[in-house]
């Protein structure tokens, strides 16, 4: 589900701006989970719980998504989902600075694998070969993730993927409020097409998989959670081809390759621990 989104943005693009349709997402998933939490009568968190929440659900969810719609208007959405990827290294390597997670040989080879990956997509997108905006808003945009993803963890400790995951949302939506707070009233000049791309992003991609990550997390190591992300880029690619017929040149392709053996090595790393 996170593979289709990427392209599903580059959709919703056309008609938004990207702070609309990160909010206008999110309106979707939290309207959504406001009828689950009144359905199954889902408690809410103690309040000494609220900032900590309230910051991941800014981290993961407003800058996240802010950063990332705006680094697709210039960029491929095959290209962008390599990027963020490159998260699964900066798990590991956060985890190891916060939790005390191993990295081994294998493991900082693939930090530094995504690194050198990302870097080349980055010049190789932009105009002769010089740093491209648009990647270093999705570059923002991992980072966010990939804190977010983190500083989770201990929460998950106390609070169920569910009801961890419906408060960090709606503490994003609120933060993404104020950055749009007409956004609502635009819909109704806005083409359907573009709409429903955002209907689908608030549904599946930003309730049901979000919701399924959680649950991962409380029950794996971060670190070794990222690296079951490693598919995610290349269904992208494949859906992106198909959907919007983007075909990323031969150098950013490279730079994904890159990227992806350092999924793969810090995939490795998790195997042998």
């Amino acid at each position: 589900m996170w593979a289709s989104a990427f392209p599903a943005i580059r959709v919703s693009l056309v008609a938004y701006t990207p702070t609309e349709v990160a909010f206008l997402r999110y309106l979707v998933a939290s309207a959504v989970l406001v009828i689950y939490a009144i359905i199954y009568r889902m408690p809410l968190p103690r309040l000494r719980d609220f900032p900590a929440i309230a910051l991941c659900g800014f981290v993961g969810f407003a800058l996240y998504n802010i950063a990332l719609n705006a680094g697709e208007m210039t960029i491929l959405a095959g290209m962008a989902s390599f990027i963020i990827s490159s998260e699964i290294g900066i798990i590991a390597l956060l985890s190891w600075l916060f939790y005390g997670d191993r990295l081994g040989r294998a493991g900082w080879l693939g930090v530094l694998s995504c690194i050198v990956g990302v870097g080349i997509i980055s010049f190789s997108t932009g105009s002769n070969f010089q740093l491209s905006s648009g990647v270093l808003l999705v570059f923002v945009a991992t980072l966010a993730i990939s804190i977010y993803s983190v500083m989770q963890k201990p929460l998950l400790q106390r609070y169920n993927a569910i009801q961890f995951t419906t408060c960090a949302i709606w503490s994003g939506t609120i933060f993404l409020f104020f950055f749009t707070p007409n956004a609502v009233f635009s819909v109704i000049d806005k083409p359907i097409y573009p709409t429903l791309a955002i209907a689908y992003l608030g549904l599946f991609p930003g309730v049901v998989a979000y919701v399924a990550w959680s649950y991962v997390l409380s029950k794996i190591p971060a670190s070794q959670a990222g690296s079951y992300l490693a598919l995610i880029p290349i269904a992208a690619l494949l859906i992106s081809w198909l959907w919007l017929k983007e075909v990323p040149q031969p150098i950013s392709l490279l730079g994904g390759a890159i990227v992806f053996s350092g999924i793969l090595l810090v995939n490795r790393r998790n195997e042998r621990e």
